[in-house]
């Protein structure tokens, strides 16, 4: 980077909600072989250079922990450059400046909200003679109102076409650190994919409604003929009401409005400062007649590269793959939020770390996840605890076991998934801090949010019946024993950490001698922390027999659920709550017309009421979690531990006759692995295509395979339920 001798420039009066334009004017004399653009902004900003967009990066500079992290962006701007020179940059509030988190009312909010824009920038032009122009931000610059005339996270954007900047004035230097600046490190934000309006709606409250079909992250481009001062306004939702009406209560105090004031004649136009959850807009304000095909929903999230695909033979699962998916993209714009809708949006730690390996299944996030981690580590408190969300901005409240642990498991299933140990030698001293943290005496009685969403709440509470102290325990001794992994992968001095661990399961097993809720079983199997897994998974397949093979867990205990049931042999009760169509179920909500994962079982009842409006995103991806179970159990494609990346493959499937056929493609660091499975009339075929060697594991018999192409099938035999294990000749 190049920017220590540019200047941060801010504008010389308060606009008030108005976002200012900067602009830089100049010529180029000579024959130009290349430019580059270096910039980064207090706020989020959007650059044009001779009235062309710089770049493809939506809500640059992206979310970083800022007082400590900001990044810079760099730009080939050699085909945007002629002789007589333009550059304009218009800023929004953004993630910095915006009031957030808008369920909070604090000094900390409110000083982000009061925070100045801020600018700077270099433009370094190389010419065909050998000489360079440098052009850096100072009070050379001229900053002027510009047509959006409000911008921020949670409320929208409002546009003036018909306004033209005007009245440009000299901008003033900020005194603001450079100490900040890093280079790019997240993946950009890019505008993905394109969905086109589906239905014009008119429902029963005389409301306008459009309907995309799908519910997405990003903004709605339109196309309209108007007169100069026509209005085009609309406002987001996720759902229709059981009378078919607009709902968007669920969005609590944010607006998630766009006000488009036309100027004469077509025009087309989409937000850019700015983003939205929605499925379903309602128009306010519509200048002529409403086409459906005058609205397109631009998706929007950090572009990160697509690894993973699911495909079966039952078409609601295959829908509830693709919610989990959508969920994903929806939710992954440069943090892992937990939800892109309502006034909250934020980085929780809780939902990254229970989603985190679903996540590098489905994506080559690595980088994604190493980018958020380092502002986790930048964040974290000087005594080593990790808040509720990353940025950290509720810093006054208190971390819990399960959402700050996502400081050591995140960075151990990201070394798992992709093979590069470097990501654990770059957070090993934030994974020491946290467990040196919870390490301490009374963490246990400390504030946690337990098994958040239980379903064996008692009335009144979020969270499960699961004892909060069993729970920060239990993840204690989990955060210990990846640290012991990760320092002795590292050839860090972990002896201490060992001696801990033992004594603090040898009190583990004093303190919490029964395990009394579904969650208190799972993790007790699934942390290897009951002293008999066997007879404690039987006794978890009996609770949720006994509970109607219903699952009673909440976000701490189902990620793991699927896997404690089928590890000792339960995968056919694993499947029933898979598969399972009523509430609490996975497909419950693909019945009522789904396209992303419910944060509530129940967000939508079956009689079209809705949970309470308080807490009730229907983006909310932490329940996907359960795709890693597909991917590892069902599908049976995972590695072991001591071969991250998949540098080696165990296949031991789990299939179900219900869904006909399962198929799996993992792209790993060693190549792209595809394993099927499908149910014949004589037995079961199985197919597997591996990179690497394997370790075959059907009916109860272990083969070593070399990279290759295979297929095996079970045979049934004279009584049904004997069947042979058969081979093909390598195919490949």
């Amino acid at each position: 980077m190049n920017l220590k001798n540019s200047q941060w420039i801010t504008t010389a009066r308060d606009l008030g909600d108005v976002c200012p334009v900067f602009r830089k004017r100049f010529i180029a004399e000579k024959e130009i072989l290349s430019a580059a653009l270096e910039i980064t902004a207090l706020g989020v900003y959007e650059a044009e250079l001779n009235g062309r967009r710089v770049g493809d990066f939506v809500l640059a500079p992206g979310w970083t922990s800022y007082d400590h992290r900001l990044q810079v962006q760099t730009y080939d701007v050699t085909e945007l450059l002629r002789k007589e020179n333009e550059l304009r940059v218009t800023l929004g509030r953004g993630w910095f400046r915006s009031p957030m988190p808008g369920f909070v009312d604090s000094e900390d909010k409110q000083h982000r909200y009061d925070q100045p824009c801020g600018l700077i920038a270099r433009l370094e032009v190389h010419f065909a003679d050998g000489s360079e122009s440098v052009l850096s931000s100072d009070e050379s610059w001229e900053f002027a109102e510009s047509p959006v005339r409000f911008s921020e996270i949670y409320d929208g954007e409002r546009y003036d076409a018909a306004f033209a900047p005007k009245d440009w004035e000299a901008a003033r230097l900020l005194n603001w650190t450079k100490e900040i600046l890093i280079p790019q490190e997240g993946e950009e934000i890019r505008e993905t994919e394109r969905v086109a309006a589906r239905a014009v709606l008119h429902t029963p409250a005389g409301e306008t409604v459009i309907d995309f079909g799908q519910e997405v992250t990003g903004y709605v481009e339109f196309a309209v003929t108007a007169r100069e001062g026509d209005e085009v306004r609309f406002t987001h939702g996720e759902m229709l009401d059981a009378e078919g009406n607009f709902y968007n209560a669920n969005y609590r105090s944010a607006r998630a409005e766009v006000l488009f004031r036309c100027r004469e004649g077509n025009q087309i136009w989409h937000p850019r400062l700015t983003f939205f959850g929605f499925r379903y807009i309602k128009l306010l304000s519509w200048p002529g007649e409403v086409k459906v095909e005058d609205f397109t929903a631009v998706v929007v999230h950090s572009d990160m590269k697509r690894t993973g695909w699911l495909e079966s033979g039952d078409a609601m699962l295959n829908q509830l793959f693709s919610n989990i998916v959508w969920g994903q993209r929806g939710n992954f714009l440069d943090v892992p939020t937990d939800c892109p809708q309502r006034d909250e949006r934020l980085g929780w730690t809780g939902d990254a770390q229970v989603f985190v390996r679903t996540a590098s299944y489905l994506y080559d996030v690595e980088r994604f996840f190493r980018k958020w981690l380092r502002d986790l580590a930048a964040d974290q408190r000087e005594s080593g605890e990790v808040g509720e969300v990353i940025p950290d901005m509720l810093p006054t409240y208190p971390g819990s076991a399960a959402w700050g642990d996502a400081a050591v498991i995140c960075p151990w299933t990201i070394y798992q998934t992709y093979g590069d140990r470097s990501v654990l030698d770059e957070q090993f001293e934030s994974m020491k801090k946290w467990v040196d943290y919870i390490s301490g005496e009374g963490w246990e009685k400390h504030f946690h949010f337990g098994d958040w969403l239980g379903l064996d709440a008692p009335s009144g509470s979020y969270k499960g019946s699961t004892r909060d102290g069993f729970i920060a325990a239990a993840f204690r001794l989990h955060a210990i024993e990846l640290l012991g992994k990760a320092g002795r992968l590292l050839g860090r001095e972990v002896h201490a950490y060992q001696d801990s661990y033992m004594a603090f399961i040898e009190r583990f097993r004093k303190d919490y001698p029964d395990y009394r809720t579904q969650t208190e079983h799972v993790l007790a199997i699934h942390f290897g922390l009951a002293e008999d897994p066997q007879k404690t998974a039987d006794a978890l397949a009996d609770l949720v027999r006994d509970d109607g093979k219903q699952l009673r867990t909440g976000f701490v205990g189902t990620p793991y659920l699927l896997h404690a049931l089928s590890d000792y042999g339960h995968a056919d009760l694993a499947w029933d709550l898979l598969l399972r169509k009523t509430y609490p179920g996975w497909l419950y909500s693909v019945t009522k017309g789904a396209t992303t994962i419910w944060e509530h079982w129940d967000g939508a009842k079956e009689d079209g009421s809705f949970w309470s409006t308080d807490m009730n995103s229907f983006n909310h991806y932490a329940y996907g979690a359960v795709a890693d179970w597909i991917f590892e159990k069902a599908a049976g494609i995972r590695h072991e531990e001591n071969a991250p990346g998949f540098a080696a493959l165990v296949y031991e499937p789990h299939p179900d006759p219900r869904i006909g056929f399962l198929k799996a493609e993992l792209e790993t660091r060693h190549g792209t692995i595809r394993a099927s499975w499908r149910y014949e009339d004589t037995g079961i075929r199985y197919e597997l295509e591996t990179p690497v060697p394997a370790l075959v594991r059907l009916g109860g018999e272990d083969r070593y395979v070399m990279s290759g192409s295979y297929t095996f099938w079970s045979i049934h035999s004279i009584p049904e339920k004997e069947h042979t294990i058969g081979f093909s000749e390598r195919s490949s």
